[in-house]
């Protein structure tokens, strides 16, 4: 059994923009800090490439300081205990909302990051997974430069979990989940989190409310359920590591139906 004592346990928290962190994990990331765990936070770029609200709330020239402070905001409501960005640029969004890395050199993104992983020595690392969620190529580049930071490091002894993304029109997570948890005691956390991306708002609620025909509100978005997927493990790969042990407290089990 591994050792899950939250004493000096140290999670890295990469993401490539403000806001993937609390859309994908947000009450599992409120769990763990309420549990003791430090909790480090990495974003590849400030999002200076997203929406700018609806209506926008800021030029586009402003945009990264404003996503800059949403992050801020979001990392206090779940209990972070640090921010740090890799300073990339985040690309617009090209026609037909097509979506782009935010680097052309995965070795530099992937050095920048090693140097964050020396410093915050972190047992447990969450970030993208290596289908980008919904193939978002700035998560899938997360994804990639962090393993290559791994390997050129000699693979430390830390676990590298990955969120499941969960399909609106289905109902159901993908890629198939390693453990589903319930966030219910942290769902207000959670939302008080997404509420600091007043920028992100409309791009939050555009599709729920096409899809129910009417305004969806912020409260409504944020459901009870989120999922990890293990990618690298600390212990032996069948075994529990620090973060799967604690996970149990709030696993949900089949059958159990959760909004």
């Amino acid at each position: 059994m591994a050792d899950n004592s939250s004493t000096a346990f140290r999670i890295l928290a990469f993401f490539a923009h403000p806001d993937d962190e609390t859309v994908f994990l947000g009450g599992t990331l409120a769990f763990l800090a309420g549990r003791g765990a430090e909790i480090h936070y990495l974003c590849a770029t400030r999002g200076e490439g997203g929406e700018m609200g609806d209506p926008p709330i800021c030029p586009r020239e402003e945009l990264g300081k404003v996503r800059e402070g949403e992050l801020r905001c979001a990392v206090k409501a779940l209990g972070g205990k640090s921010i740090q960005f890799l300073d990339f640029q985040d690309p617009l969004v090209g026609p037909d909302n097509e979506l782009y890395p935010f680097s052309d050199n995965v070795d530099q993104v992937a050095g920048e990051i090693s140097q964050h992983i020396s410093r915050i020595k972190p047992q447990i690392i969450l970030t993208h997974g290596p289908g980008g969620e919904y193939g978002h190529p700035a998560h899938i580049q997360a994804y990639q430069a962090l393993m290559s930071a791994l390997s050129g490091l000699g693979h430390p002894a830390v676990s590298v979990y990955a969120p499941a993304w969960l399909s609106r029109e289905t109902g159901k997570f993908t890629p198939e989940p390693g453990i589903q948890v319930d966030i219910s005691p942290w769902k207000g956390q959670k939302l008080e989190a997404i509420q600091c991306y007043r920028s992100q708002h409309g791009l939050f609620t555009r599709n729920s409310s096409a899809r129910a025909g009417r305004p969806v509100a912020i409260p409504e978005i944020v459901k009870t359920r989120e999922a990890l997927c293990r990618i690298l493990s600390n212990a032996d790969q069948d075994e529990p590591d620090q973060l799967s042990d604690l996970l149990q407290e709030i696993a949900v089990h089949a059958g159990e139906d959760l909004a």
